[in-house]
């Protein structure tokens, strides 16, 4: 069963009470009882002196007989038994019985107490007239001799009646204090436990949601204090909670407006939270409560979502529901372990880039054939056409082969980007690869005194890749290089770092500025353009690179100050 504080508190007050009462009680009636006691062994001691007086000429003549007739005349009178014991213990003389009859006294207490000369006293039960008495001893000196002892004793039943007199009085008085301090435990325990009670409610409506509880006491304690921060807090809390379900509506509002997909995971893989579009795009309208594996039947988002959890990385790709392309972007939250995917329908967006590369490849293919004949007609002319006009026919066969050159590099960018390309995989030396780049593109160095030189570790393992591929890489980025240099040298630097193999081609060149440095390896795009044009440049050569180093499960990164020269850096795994 529950106790109450105020059943706790009542039981601690009339603990503490009736312990005080009963050593009270105890301790009063033993004082008393042991001063009372004090007293008559004083009254005894007077007494015996008086005696001591009258029979000390008679015990010196040995007058016992008529001493024992004295004190049996005169205890009667004082109400006191009278025993009178020689030295060696002997009864000479009692108030009450005869003296032959009596034992030896040398043992008892007093007797004892009073052969070091001083008066002597105990209360004991006598086994001779079976009574609990009080005696009291002096000794007959004579001289520096005890020649023998008075004793005196007063039965305690004649005084025993006043101590359980005195006893009830005192019992009474106690009775009136207990019955007034447990009404006073009872009224105190009741003030106390009333704010208590009166919290507890409170907290217990202010749990099942009502927060406009509040709890007003009269008290002008720590209670008092106490009720006031409940009810602060309570305010507290209260404002709290309507920014919190404000904000929540907003949040659910914006969610539910979002035209992705959004679907929040939690750390078991059940779908906790989803917006009307992932239940349009998943086709059921109860996805919620049940694992991401069922509400979202597809093997390439079920993969995604796998790795980011036992990853606890960032994961994105693209998926294929119902005829439709998503972007799939999975995020770990740390902080729940949870995670919240987003599903972008980019089908449109798909299907403009497949008619972007299909028109690139028609075009390319179109103008392939034409071009092909006009170079062919050009380089049948030259050998005919004059001097006058041999300048036109260089113009035209320069920009004929500039034209040959895009058409190319168009074909060979949509092959790249073509989803399943397909790479002759084998182990490659990349030192080799880079050596034949630069021998490949020598004379165009030398042509503008441009230094070429190889760094390259002792020991560089080989990479997994397609040789033809990576050749054309690094002879688009030495050729890059040469292009926009025009004195200095170019580095090619290869080393290998961790599981990592990582070639930087660097060259004292233009420079890119910064605000272009995001741009350069998009189609087309150029930073000098009339270098480009003078070189013959297509602008595909660096979208080119970063197609193929993405191929191959690698990186690109750019570095460049406009004025010292660029550094690409291409990282590939062993």
């Amino acid at each position: 069963m529950k106790r109450t504080i105020f059943t706790k508190i009542l039981s601690g007050y009339l603990v503490i009470i009736f312990s005080l009462c009963s050593l009270i009680l105890i301790f009063s009636f033993n004082t008393i009882k042991s001063h009372y006691i004090q007293l008559l062994e004083q009254d005894l001691t007077r007494l015996a002196l008086s005696v001591k007086v009258t029979i000390a000429p008679m015990l010196e003549e040995k007058k016992y007989n008529d001493i024992d007739a004295l004190i049996k005349t005169t205890g009667p009178e004082l109400n006191t038994r009278i025993t009178i014991i020689l030295s060696d213990g002997t009864v000479v003389a009692d108030s009450e019985k005869d003296p032959h009859t009596m034992e030896n006294h040398k043992a008892r207490p007093e007797i004892i107490e009073a052969s070091n000369g001083n008066p002597g006293s105990s209360l004991r039960f006598s086994a001779t007239i079976n009574e609990e008495m009080l005696y009291l001893a002096l000794p007959l000196k004579k001289g520096n001799e005890i020649e023998g002892y008075v004793r005196l004793s007063l039965h305690l039943k004649d005084i025993n009646p006043l101590l359980t007199k005195l006893e009830i009085s005192i019992a009474g008085i106690a009775a009136v204090i207990l019955i007034i301090s447990v009404i006073g435990a009872v009224f105190l325990a009741r003030n106390l436990a009333r704010p208590i009670k009166d919290l507890s409610a409170a907290s217990k409506k202010f749990a099942e949601g009502d927060f406009d509880v509040r709890v007003f006491l009269n008290n002008k304690d720590e209670m008092r204090d106490l009720a006031d921060n409940f009810n602060y807090m309570t305010g507290e809390i209260r404002n709290l909670f309507g920014e919190l379900s404000s904000q929540k509506d907003e949040l659910h509002g914006i969610i539910s407006s979002f035209q992705a997909g959004v679907i929040l995971i939690d750390k078991s893989g059940t779908i906790i939270l989803c917006n009307e579009k992932a239940k349009q795009i998943a086709g059921n309208e109860m996805i919620s409560g049940k694992s991401f594996w069922e509400g979202l039947r597809n093997p390439d988002f079920n993969e995604i979502v796998d790795n980011v959890r036992m990853n606890r990385i960032n994961k994105e790709g693209e998926i294929e529901i119902c005829s439709r392309i998503y972007h799939c972007s999975a995020s770990y939250i740390p902080a729940k372990d949870e995670i919240i995917v987003l599903l972008h329908d980019i089908t449109e967006l798909k299907n403009i880039e497949k008619v972007k590369k299909d028109f690139v490849v028609n075009v390319s293919h179109e103008l392939r054939t034409p071009l092909t004949a006009i170079k062919g007609y050009v380089e049948t002319i030259e050998d005919e056409i004059d001097d006058k006009n041999r300048n036109y026919i260089e113009i035209i066969k320069r920009n004929t082969d500039r034209l040959v050159n895009i058409v190319n590099d168009l074909l060979l960018l949509s092959e790249l980007e073509e989803k399943g390309t397909r790479l002759t995989i084998e182990k490659v030396n990349l030192k080799g690869i880079i050596e034949n780049s630069i021998k490949a593109l020598e004379h165009k160095a030398r042509e503008k005194n441009i230094e070429m030189k190889v760094e390259a570790d002792e020991k560089v393992p080989l990479v997994r890749g397609d040789p033809f591929k990576l050749e054309q890489l690094f002879i688009n980025l030495i050729d890059n290089a040469i292009k926009y240099t025009d004195q200095g040298k170019v580095t090619v630097t290869l080393r290998c770092e961790a599981s990592n193999v990582i070639a930087k081609v660097t060259d004292t060149g233009i420079g890119i500025p910064k605000e272009d440095l995001s741009r350069v390896f998009e189609r087309f795009y150029v930073v000098d353009k009339s270098r480009s044009k003078k070189s013959g440049g297509t602008g595909l050569g660096l979208s080119i690179v970063k197609h193929i180093v993405m191929l191959h499960n690698g990186r690109i990164d750019i570095e460049s100050t406009p004025g010292e020269g660029s550094k690409f850096t291409v990282t590939l795994p062993c």
